[in-house]
């Protein structure tokens, strides 16, 4: 099952983190990436895909808070390509961001791109991944951030970390199955496996017992977990036999630790945990099922790892939980997401925006649109505010910093263009959507607060919205519909969870705060690639401020022309 080779990336790991630790003063972290094709073998079945450098998951990226880090990307193959840093905030520097069409054309078969950014006033973990199509699927790794020299974490410190990277695997080419999906007008076909740090496990038939992750631990010390959801369209459960976690960062934010069996992530969102090995020495399954609340088919599959303890024979079966949620608990989720909380501490206060210059409301939906050559005659589509984003030709800041006209609208609309019992019976009649390229104009420094609204539009569902440039404040939650009378009494304003992406719960609504203080253009879109390909996306166009350090910084000479 599991084999010595299997527990290299701890060890690689620690002697990087290491050199880091004896103060190796590299303020400046250089990396190559190469975009090939790569043969690669999963449940019997090998296919050629897409990857960096090689590998599968890609390289971590490890940084300072404070480093400059330069990623010279060079596409070997015939698809375009960008890559983005899913949590950097790449202030003024939107340049370096990487979404398809948003901040830069992409990287055309042959050519190349340098992502120069800085690592500022952000520790913790966080993750890159191609944005563009459903190349993300295999186009993805961790970003560890450790904090500055000689600043120590705010929990004790662990023995040693690694990386826990939950995905999917498809047996087809993935482009291939998005776009038969979108020729038909219909759902893709989902994923054949679930992932932990690209295996599926033993459970799982079929050749699995090549492709398991074993990480070995010594009994009596303390690990820190640095897990990711780089799922390409499921929400996911995690949790370790025998063993307890405490939560203590999120989205690359410290948090208010608390123990927890089972965690749960959305696609996007990142959690550290710390994890004692003080069981019985053994071998103990990690494991990670899907998390799916409404009637929408979902790869149900469980992937596994092993935790194994230093001197236990691989001969030993692994224990698996004795309790893990169902897929379809939506309690089990609520509850763990009331308990996560910012640590506002001295060092790292959460400085909530408490008076608010925009408030917004976008209603998320599923739709039909008509589409003469598709299977039915419609085709699935997915909305912000009743529209259907269409991805320009050209890059919308590119677009915006040039003054170039014609490829954009800022008359994104505040709220949606009409009320309704959004979280009522479902509604089957009047799905079509307007179509546009409608980006929302924030003035410099406003402070914004944004509700999401999930409608029942065809079904409720789960939705997890990430923001580019930006971390926010997720202050309030609930069932139903928004209530703008009585919920925000309800709000946290002192202390709520700090994140770039958010579950907005099937059926509920969500709402988050920021102060626009990066200007440029950042997308805002659901991280269920599944729903951004159908068009479940925008973007806010934040002004430049007044000062010198409030405009957006001048492309790189080497910006890919569209």
């Amino acid at each position: 099952m599991a084999s010595a080779a299997s527990s290299l990336p701890l060890l690689v790991s620690s002697l990087l983190l290491a050199l880091f630790a004896l103060g190796a003063h590299a303020d400046v972290k250089r990396y190559q990436f190469d975009i090939v094709m790569s043969n690669v073998s999963r449940l019997c079945h090998e296919k050629a895909m897409v990857t960096v450098n090689g590998s599968y998951p890609g390289p971590t990226i490890y940084a300072r808070e404070g480093d400059r880090v330069i990623v010279n990307v060079t596409n070997h193959v015939k698809h375009n390509m960008t890559i983005h840093w899913h949590g950097l905030k790449q202030r003024r520097n939107g340049w370096a961001d990487g979404p398809a069409y948003v901040t830069q054309c992409p990287i055309g078969s042959g050519g190349s791109y340098v992502y120069d950014f800085n690592v500022t006033r952000q520790r913790g973990t966080l993750w890159w991944h191609a944005h563009i199509a459903w190349m993300r699927a295999t186009v993805h790794g961790a970003i560890v951030i450790l904090p500055a020299a000689g600043v120590p974490y705010p929990f004790p410190k662990p023995d040693d970390e690694a990386e826990i990277v939950l995905g999917e695997w498809w047996h087809a080419d993935v482009e291939t199955v998005e776009r038969q999906g979108s020729m038909l007008g219909m759902a893709p076909n989902m994923s054949d496996a679930h992932t932990i740090n690209g295996k599926p496990g033993p459970l799982v038939p079929f050749c699995s017992e090549k492709h398991t992750y074993a990480l070995q631990v010594q009994s009596g010390k303390t690990y820190l977990l640095r897990i990711i959801n780089a799922a390409v369209n499921d929400e996911l459960f995690f949790s370790i036999a025998g063993h307890n976690m405490t939560v203590v960062e999120i989205d690359a934010t410290y948090t208010k630790p608390f123990a927890a069996s089972t965690i749960q992530l959305s696609p996007g969102q990142t959690m550290n945990v710390l994890v004692s090995a003080d069981q019985s020495p053994g071998r103990y399954f990690m494991v990670a099922k899907p998390f799916n609340d409404v009637p929408i088919p979902a790869d149900n599959k469980t992937a596994t790892a092993i935790l194994q303890y230093a001197g236990v024979p691989t001969s030993v079966v692994p224990a698996l939980p004795q309790t893990m949620p169902a897929t379809n608990s939506t309690g089990s989720v609520a509850a763990f997401h009331d308990k996560l909380r910012s640590l506002n501490s001295p060092r790292y206060p959460a400085d909530v925006p408490l008076a608010v210059d925009r408030h917004l409301l976008y209603t998320i939906g599923l739709n039909i649109d008509p589409c003469e050559t598709c299977l039915n005659r419609s085709r699935l589509a997915a909305s912000l505010n009743n529209i259907t984003f269409v991805m320009p030709r050209t890059a919308l800041l590119q677009a915006h910093y040039y003054g170039q006209k014609g490829v954009f609208a800022a008359d994104f609309p505040d709220r949606p263009p009409a009320r309704f019992n959004y979280t009522g019976v479902p509604l089957t009649a009047g799905l079509g959507t307007s179509l546009g390229t409608r980006l929302s104009k924030i003035a410099y420094n406003a402070t914004v607060e944004l509700v999401l609204q999930d409608t029942n539009l065809l079904s409720v569902e789960s939705h997890p919205l990430h923001l580019h440039g930006y971390n926010f404040f997720v202050v309030g939650r609930g069932v139903g519909n928004f209530d703008p009378a009585k919920d925000p009494a309800k709000y946290n304003l002192v202390d709520p969870p700090e994140r770039n992406t958010v579950g907005v719960p099937a059926g509920g609504w969500t709402a988050i705060r920021f102060r626009a203080d990066n200007p440029g253009v950042w997308f805002l879109h659901c991280h269920l690639e599944v729903h951004t390909s159908w068009g479940l996306k925008m973007a806010f166009l934040v002004e430049d401020g007044s000062g010198p350090d409030e405009s957006v910084l001048p492309p790189p000479k080497d910006l890919p022309k569209c």
